[in-house]
């Protein structure tokens, strides 16, 4: 380990980083820059005082919890970022589409299509002229039910990008199954699916068995793989009190994140002036990309030591007698491992994991979270089964403070597969919709993304409903998808902005104007709330303030409602008009068809904190094949598909930046890692710079080095030092996204393997 050319454990001073702590005087200079630039209505500041509290919008952004005893800004800068941008004052219409061209379009920036403001008007788009025309919502309706009642449902996609509320995405699992067909990929098969397959196979629960709580009694948070600063920002006020009542933070991932590094609480005059930041992490390791098995394999290896050398006093021998089974194979093939293999795949000396060790040993309760630099790897099932080991060595699953905690993306992500957004038939309970509907639903399991993508691609999809999102731009193999699109028959897409998805048009094609989490709601039954669940599995009410940006936008349930209404055969008990009109009725069919979830829904709604859904492993009720929880035997070290061949090869990891929420791109500064300019970089160690002999601010080409027929390049990337572990480089999402093959992704949920591509640079 001696000849690495960088420190795994320090910044370095000459490569570009931000010595400002995350949080501060720069996230608010931040929500000042993005209030100029969209413009936003005067009822802003009204929505913003209220965001994620009682009776107010829940945050369009991540799915961070809402707490029942909120702060007085319970928002943070990308909240604001995202509620600012959905508040924009411009407006995209008839007039807009009139003049420009989709053709014309193509060549814009992703950020200057969003930033040309809120969609106002249902548009057809003419192929004849190249343009997209306006078109009554009645038409609309119709033609999109004719196309869909005329092909197989096998044929017809419906995609789901995470922001539509429980209410709307329900009714959207349920047209799906009423047409004939459970091809509901959502937003989630692009990160945390292998949270949903992995861990589900591993505790018996597709998600965390955190709360908000157990972040006030945990005695140490290991981090794996996730960004807080750029990603969950709020997450930073909860870590640092739990810093302040002397919880130790250690931090797992090949990129120096300024949030979990430093944070100044924006909220905090002490902070803002005369005091000091908080450090976050006691340890911060720079483990290379894939190398958490490894990291986790010694981690592990040092409690098996301890207990060797103290019996009885450091496993929890009574738990995982009782509550686990296959203890005794994993930790065989975890003695049996060498430090020297360790080492070598993880990146870090012998001497760091035991120091790191030496944090979780002393604990005796532990919280482990992680995020996309677990998930997106082929071999991710692994990394979330060594996590999962390790915490069930020391019974810190299913205990007040301890637990594992996948810290989710988009706002409602997670609670869309609640509700029944997804391919399997275990996610929609068949026999309720055959009592509440008399629906025989399909048996076949449906499309997942990278399923339906193949479909796209060899013919067998026709259609593709996009419930929001941007998904060309998401996927991989994305020139190959962004030429697949116009072959379809059909494309819909429900949104508030105009992304780059809209400019690959089908043979029919819609942009469908809709609410936004801000607007207000209102039916023939009065105004509307919609609903969400966080990343804690709490439920949540969110009530629009803000007047919609025309009177020709719908809802999502109500665009959802329309279209089923138009498709599908009459049947008395699917009682579209009536669910648009109140969505109290469409809150009490989830109740019904979710009982041990959503019991008592309505009256629940607005609950100060939100309601607890529940957890069966949180209560040590193991849901799994086995009836406990299950060791992983590691199989290897690297969560890597491989090793990047010759030795020019290089792993990729693709990063989102502090101006950026999934694919909307709100403007072009990175500044919690020091970046600011252009988005078409490579960044790389400069050691990695003089080894390969190109330079600094070099233009090049990153090539991928998986050899399946398809030739995948990326050009005009400007070279930039980066501080960075030996072997890998790193860029923009969803630019990169091209080099990514769609075959290459994780073992057991095809999550796309965005963090662990190989590749080369071409000069």
């Amino acid at each position: 380990m001696e000849d690495h050319p960088y420190n795994a454990t320090q910044q370095d001073p000459d490569t570009p980083f931000d010595g400002a702590p995350a949080g501060g005087w720069g996230s608010l200079k931040g929500v000042a820059r993005i209030t100029g630039e969209a413009k936003p209505s005067a009822v802003a500041m009204k929505i913003l005082g209220g965001l994620n509290k009682p009776g107010g919008v829940m945050c369009s952004s991540c799915a961070w919890a809402k707490p029942a005893k909120p702060n007085t800004f319970e928002f943070c800068e990308n909240g604001a970022k995202a509620t600012l941008w959905e508040l924009d004052r411009r407006r995209v219409g008839a007039e807009f589409f009139a003049e420009h061209s989709v053709e014309t379009l193509r060549g814009w920036h992703d950020h200057d299509l969003e930033s040309s403001g809120r969609l106002t008007e249902p548009m057809r788009y003419d192929p004849g002229s190249g343009h997209y025309k306006p078109v009554s919502w009645d038409e609309a309706f119709a033609e999109i039910g004719r196309e869909l009642a005329a092909m197989s449902p096998k044929e017809a996609v419906f995609y789901a990008s995470g922001h539509a509320g429980l209410e709307a995405s329900y009714l959207y699992a349920l047209f799906a199954r009423a047409m004939g067909h459970q091809n509901l990929p959502q937003s989630s098969n692009m990160c945390h699916e292998t949270t949903s397959v992995n861990l589900k196979a591993a505790i018996g629960t597709p998600v965390g068995t955190c709360t908000l709580e157990d972040f006030d009694h945990c005695d140490t948070i290991f981090f794996f793989g996730q960004n807080t600063g750029s990603n969950s920002p709020r997450f930073l006020h909860v870590l640092k009190e739990a810093v302040d009542r002397g919880c130790k933070i250690v931090t797992f991932n090949p990129v120096r994140e300024r949030g979990l590094i430093e944070f100044a609480d924006p909220q905090s005059p002490a902070q803002m002036t005369v005091s000091g930041p908080t450090t976050i992490s006691d340890h911060y390791y720079q483990v290379k990309p894939g190398g958490d098995i490894a990291a986790m394999a010694g981690l592990m290896k040092c409690v098996l030591a301890a207990e060797d050398a103290a019996p009885g006093t450091v496993l929890d021998q009574d738990f995982i007698a009782a509550e686990t089974t296959g203890f005794d194979e994993t930790a065989a093939r975890i003695r049996a491992t060498d430090w020297t293999e360790i080492e070598a795949e993880s990146g870090l000396t012998r001497a760091m994991i035991e120091e790191a060790a030496e944090v979780y040993l002393s604990a005796d309760r532990a919280i482990g979270i992680y995020g996309m630099g677990l998930t997106q790897h082929v071999n991710g099932w692994l990394n979330l089964g060594m996590l999962v080991n390790l915490l069930l060595m020391r019974g810190n699953i299913g205990k007040l403070g301890a637990g594992i905690s996948p810290v989710r993306g988009h706002s409602n992500v997670q609670g869309q597969r609640t509700v029944g957004v997804g391919e399997k038939s275990a996610h929609m309970p068949a026999d309720k919709l055959k009592e509440l509907f008399g629906i025989d639903a399909p048996t076949e399991e449906g499309l997942n993304a990278v399923h339906a993508c193949e479909g796209i691609l060899d013919g067998r999809v026709k259609a593709m409903i996009s419930l929001g999102g941007n998904l060309v731009r998401a996927l991989p193999d994305r020139e190959r998808m962004e030429a697949a699109w116009p072959k379809l028959r059909l494309s819909v897409h429900v949104a508030t902005k105009l992304n780059r998805s809209h400019l690959a048009p089908g043979k029919v094609s819609y942009i469908l104007p809709c609410l936004g989490r801000t607007d207000r709601d209102i039916q023939a039954g009065g105004e509307q709330a919609v609903s969400m669940e966080d990343t804690f599995s709490h439920i949540y009410g969110s009530i629009g303030q803000a007047e919609p940006p025309s009177d020709q936008v719908k809802s999502e349930l109500a665009v959802v409602a329309g279209i089923a209404k138009a498709t599908l055969p009459p049947n008395p008990a699917l009682r579209w008009d009536e669910w648009t009109a109140n969505y109290d009725l469409v809150r009490a069919l989830i109740a019904r068809t979710f009982p041990d979830d959503f019991a008592e829904m309505n009256e629940k709604l607005m609950q100060p904190g939100g309601f607890y859904r529940g957890n069966p492993a949180r209560e040590r009720n193991w849901q799994t094949d086995s009836g406990k929880a299950q060791f992983t035997t590691p199989t290897t070290l690297s969560a890597l598909g491989g090793k990047p061949a010759g030795k020019d090869g290089m792993t990729l990891v693709t990063l989102r930046s502090n101006d950026q929420f999934n694919t909307t791109i709100y403007g072009f500064s990175d500044r919690l890692r020091g970046l600011s300019g252009g988005r078409e970089v490579v960044l790389i160690h400069p050691a990695e710079i003089e080894r390969l002999g190109l330079e600094e601010g070099q233009r090049v080409a990153l090539e991928t080095l998986i050899d399946d027929g398809v030739n995948r390049r990326v050009e005009g990337l400007t070279v930039t030092s980066y501080d960075l572990p030996p072997g890998c480089v790193a860029g923009y999402y969803p630019e990169l996204n091209p080099l990514v093959p769609l075959s290459y992704h994780e073992k057991n949920s095809q999550t796309p393997a965005y963090k662990g591509t190989p590749v080369r640079i071409v000069a």
